[in-house]
């Protein structure tokens, strides 16, 4: 019967004969020595013989995770993000005191023995037995690095990890037939190297380079005597031996490596003592990660740049095996934002919204014939605290952005007005427009089933003075409501749904734009920012429309290129309805309802402003030959009203599209634009009708009238819509459905 303790355990001596078993076993296995097959010890030992023989030989290294640095288009880092800090580097590149200090306390025999050290494992045996308990352990250094590849290949799941480290004897015996593998095909420089880079050194820092960078901002092969044994005293207990936290418990760590290094003779006596004489000296870099250290307020678009990489199947077939390439990094990502936009844009954003504002902006810049996106910021920073978010307002729900986009207001009628000339309606086309009138009875759709007015739904104009007959010009530059409402019933909704299909137009949640009049005519339906800066920018490209990209060029380790999505760019329209788009929304800059937004210094610019049903948000969207912006400003969950606000600290009794938002898009384009060329629409001519005397007397008597009209509680750019399409008004009235930050409403 064996005899135990008072406290119910094994004696020394039942604990040494445990210990003994399982590490002679162990080694007997590894040198092939056939233990005798009789008594406990014996079969247990032909027993894991057997299960040893069955262990596959191949240990699958995964490549080591590193950091990501995401570069604008320049070459200039935007961030560095990374699910692992850690860089690897070659054995050249890594102090020679950095590898004699993590031999000499790891084990410091590791030139001498084998996979396994049986010397070692006779040592710890005995510590073990006059300390009653496991004070020491026989690992090599290459069966270290055997665990540290079975923990980086588990990654983050908590399950693999604690399998990958278990104490138990299976786990061990595996262990060491990959340890034997290992020795014979790197051999001990490279396993050295390898273990190097796999190690955990504390403060989110994997590998001796990120070590070195975090504690003493410098290369690793930099590192100081003293410097390289405190970083290898940290492998036994990165947080007991934290030198940030815990100095004192750090310097002594630190003194018994160098006093390990001196026994063993790496090092003499006198350099030892110098060495445990000098104070740590840390310098420590902290860890920057992540798009929140994002440069130029461009933490957006590197978290755009992140989804894409998750969603496109370009890298990879399924989203677990592109999150896991994404993980592991070691890519260097070049994208398309232009440094010298992304800052105007900023700046813009800064000068007129505050990111304490009770609404806020949203801008995204994207670059005609190739899709690129140039710019995107909003006013309320990328991150966590107050007035912060993670939100992207300037994309969909499935890449970060909100959850339905936001109402686009007028600015979807210039894609009417597409679809109409596309369909034969001249550039000269006169509807009656009245300022009130009930939406038509009925209008065809691509179904063959027309939409109804069961409602008997009505509309109107900014004010009562805008009554027509109108061409369209006119009807254009005054964003005349009830005119575009009338072209709707002449050409149909099918045309329209089709031209916006080909312009890469849909609802921020993904679903098409749906066939019912104040979709297709007044923008009742949320749209995300960069969709409409996209479809304008085929407007400036002669009617041609190129998917939106953002990556130029991925590298990955070992220089390795990866594919990358490329634009694709189809004829959304002919070039002579683009020409006559841009030809009207010249119009409204230089004398419509967008005329704050115009360039100077002679640039041909176009545009469009919009704003919808109680100014909860407001629009301008235009663009040059060479670039094309979108500006929303606005409630994110849709319940601010913007009038009587405060906004970048100037009051505004109402907000119209030209009026905050278009100042926006007009600072952030010049900057954008400062020092490149000016290239000059292609213009078509549109014959003036012939003037109503009268009508132009009335107008001119009522110029000075239209701020007080614009008072009434009505939309100030003619966007207008039926009752009960107020999106996110929360009435249950067929509204947007709810208004509320989770589930169903705006985030």
């Amino acid at each position: 019967m064996a005899k135990t303790r008072s406290g119910g355990g094994l004696t020394r001596t039942q604990q040494a004969a445990k210990f003994l078993g399982v590490s002679v076993l162990s080694g007997a296995v590894l040198a092939g020595i056939a233990l005798p097959a009789a008594g406990a010890l014996g079969l247990a030992a032909k027993g894991t013989v057997e299960g040893f023989d069955t262990i596959p030989a191949n240990l699958k290294r995964p490549p080591l995770s590193q950091r990501t640095t995401i570069l604008d288009s320049q070459g200039g880092k935007i961030a560095t993000v990374f699910s692992r800090d850690r860089t690897v580097v070659e054995l050249k590149d890594i102090s020679p005191y950095m590898q004699k200090a993590i031999v000499a306390i790891e084990d410091n025999r590791y030139y001498e023995h084998g996979a396994v050290d049986m010397k070692g494992i006779l040592r710890a045996l005995n510590r073990n037995v006059q300390a009653g308990g496991a004070a020491q352990g026989a690992s090599t250094l290459t069966q270290q690095y055997v665990k540290n590849v079975f923990v980086e290949e588990a990654g983050d799941d908590p399950d693999k990890v604690a399998q990958a480290t278990q104490q138990t004897l299976g786990r061990k015996i595996r262990e060491l037939k990959y340890a034997i593998q290992v020795e014979k095909e790197l051999g001990k420089k490279r396993i050295l190297e390898n273990y190097l880079n796999i190690t955990f050194f504390g403060q989110q820092a994997y590998g001796v380079e990120a070590a070195s960078q975090r504690y003493f901002s410098k290369h690793a092969k930099d590192l100081k005597l003293e410097e390289a044994a405190l970083l290898a005293g940290l492998v036994q207990s990165p947080t007991r031996y934290d030198p940030v936290n815990d100095s004192a418990e750090a310097t002594k760590r630190r003194n018994i490596v160098l006093q390990r290094m001196a026994d063993i003779r790496e090092i003499s006596p006198a350099e030892a003592a110098r060495a445990k004489a000098a104070p740590l000296k840390l310098n420590v870099s902290k860890p920057k990660n992540g798009c929140i250290t994002a440069v130029s307020g461009a933490g957006f678009f590197c978290d755009y740049v992140r989804e894409i990489f998750l969603n496109d199947p370009v890298f990879g077939k399924t989203k677990e095996d592109r999150a896991k390439v994404w993980n592991q990094g070691g890519l260097t990502v070049r994208t398309t934002l232009d440094p010298k936009a992304q800052k105007s844009t900023q700046a813009s954003i800064k000068d007129h919204v505050y990111k304490s504002d009770k609404v806020a902006t949203a801008v995204t810049l994207v670059e005609p014939g190739s899709g690129k996106v140039l710019a995107m910021g909003q006013s309320k920073p990328y991150g966590f605290g107050n007035n912060e978010t993670q939100i992207n307002y300037s994309v969909d729900k499935n890449m970060g952005g909100s959850n339905f986009g936001f109402p686009t207001g007028s600015t979807f009628k210039p894609f009417l007005t597409a679809a109409a000339l596309e369909e034969g309606r001249p550039p000269t086309q006169t509807y009656p427009s009245p300022y009130q009138m009930p939406y038509p009875a009925r209008i065809a759709t691509c179904s063959g089933k027309p939409w109804v007015n069961l409602g008997n739904q009505k509309l109107e104009n900014e004010n009562e003075k805008e009554v027509g007959p109108y061409p369209l010009r006119e009807a254009m530059n005054m964003s005349v409501n009830t005119y575009f409402v009338q072209m709707l019933e002449d050409i149909g909704m099918c045309p329209v749904s089709k031209m916006s299909e080909r312009l890469g137009l849909i609802q921020g949640h993904g679903k098409k734009i749906p066939e019912e009049p104040s979709s297709l005519t007044l923008g009742s339906n949320g749209i995300s920012p960069l969709r409409m800066a996209s479809a304008y920018a085929a407007f400036a490209n002669r009617g041609t429309y190129c998917t939106p990209i953002a990556i130029e060029s991925i590298t990955g380790p070992g220089q390795k290129s990866l594919p990358v999505p490329k634009t694709t760019c189809t004829a959304a329209m002919a070039e002579q309805t683009a020409d006559t788009v841009n030809t009207l929304l010249r119009g409204v800059v230089d004398s419509g309802t967008g005329q704050q937004a115009g360039l100077q210094s002679g640039r041909d610019n176009a545009g469009k402003t919009g704003t919808t049903d109680e100014r909860k948000n407001a629009w301008f969207v235009g663009y040059t030959p060479n670039l094309s912006g979108a500006v929303w400003v606005g409630s994110p969950t849709q319940r601010i009203k913007m009038e009587n606000i405060t906004i970048g600290g100037k009051y505004e009794a109402k907000v119209f599209g030209g009026q905050v938002p278009g100042p926006i898009w007009k600072d952030a384009m010049s900057g954008a634009l400062d020092g490149k060329e000016s290239p000059r629409f292609n213009t078509i001519d549109i014959p003036e009708p012939q003037k109503d005397p009268q009508k132009d007397k009335d107008k001119g008597r009522d110029k000075n009238d239209k701020n007080k009209d614009r008072d009434k509680n009505r939309p100030g750019n003619g966007d207008n819509k039926p009752p009960g399409r107020d999106p996110g008004d929360g009435d249950g009235d067929g509204g947007w459905p709810g208004d509320i930050f989770d589930g169903g409403g705006f985030p």
